[in-house]
């Protein structure tokens, strides 16, 4: 695939792919003031923010998505020792005004409220203030932006595609509170990864998405690895970054796995890595609203074996921590 070094739009005044946007990206460079929306072209148009949050104590994720016809929250909290989990995941049809997610390229601010629960997702010059309140459980994190990002545009037609920007390997720091307890978070055990989204859906998708981030050997890695949805056309998703350098690979990855097995092992392999990650828990979620049906098996584990950058240098990945999943949606 090609670099990106400039500013683009995802799309041409007429709402169909801008080929300009093609490629990938060690930045956010792209905006997207021509996608288009509503029932005129088809409700296809799906924006979101997530974010992913893994601590010696805890697995956070929180979701902010409009689906074009629908626009919903997700709010989840694991607690490692326990096994408890905590989710909440309030969903509206149509989506009102409940949901704001910018079209311009970062900095930004994203924001979603319903059923009682509220998040905040905030740049400042230096990073992302994370925020959530809900019933039982309350997010209060600041993300640091340091290094690079994978920004990718998968092209599967004039007016299906898809932009997607993964942040891997952010330090985070602050509290977040279950029941009542607060848990500080900080330090090298603890990462933030960011995964945005905007682009124009077929209807029917399924996909695989891992990441990892740690410090092995001296060297702080991020793993940002994705199969199934790059399937037939020229992009991939799948990156290395070594002390905030990005490495890009063409070419699809074999992902190995069971999903009968809730804590069996999901293998990586390809031309530059051969990767396992081993859980320590599985999270299982499902949706069917009608028009809206997901099915998400989530493992959170640690990884082992190898990956290698451009120069055949091999770092391993003994030691990062990180999830993989599977996702099967209708939307």
């Amino acid at each position: 695939m090609e670099e990106i070094k400039e500013p683009v739009q995802l799309s041409r005044a007429d709402g169909t792919l801008n080929p300009a946007a093609t490629g990938f990206s060690r930045t956010a460079l792209h905006s997207f003031a021509h996608l288009p929306s509503g029932l005129r072209h088809g409700w296809r148009t799906k924006r979101w923010e997530y974010w992913g949050v893994l601590t010696p104590e805890l697995a956070v994720d929180m979701t902010i998505v409009h689906l074009d016809y629908a626009a919903a929250l997700q709010l989840y909290v694991l607690e490692r020792a326990t096994g408890k989990e905590i989710s909440y995941d309030p969903l509206t049809i149509p989506p009102g005004s409940t949901v704001i997610l910018p079209n311009a390229a970062p900095p930004l601010t994203a924001v979603g409220t319903m059923g009682g629960t509220h998040l905040r997702f905030h740049d400042d010059d230096g990073g992302t203030h994370l925020r959530a309140v809900s019933e039982r459980i309350g997010v209060e994190l600041y993300a640091p932006a340091a290094g690079d990002v994978l920004g990718v545009v998968v092209p599967w037609s004039d007016t299906r595609y898809q932009y997607t920007l993964k942040d891997v390997a952010r330090d985070v720091s602050g509290t977040v509170t279950v029941d009542g307890r607060e848990y500080p978070v900080g330090g090298d055990g603890a990462f933030a990864v960011l995964d945005r989204g905007r682009g124009r859906w077929p209807y029917s998708k399924r996909w695989i998405w891992a990441a990892g981030s740690g410090t092995v050997g001296g060297s702080r890695l991020g793993l940002q690895l994705g199969g199934l949805w790059t399937g037939g056309t020229p992009a991939t998703e799948n990156a290395l970054i070594v002390d905030g350098v990005l490495h890009h690979y063409d070419g699809e990855l074999e992902f190995s796995y069971d999903l009968t097995n809730p804590m069996g092992p999901w293998q990586v392999r390809g031309d530059w890595i051969d990767a396992v990650l081993t859980p320590f828990h599985r999270r299982r979620a499902a949706t069917n609203a009608v028009l809206v049906a997901s099915k998400i098996w989530q493992a959170f584990g640690s990884w082992s074996g190898w990956a290698a950058s451009p120069d055949g240098t091999r770092y391993r990945l003994d030691g990062l921590e990180g999830w993989v999943e599977e996702a099967r949606n209708r939307w």
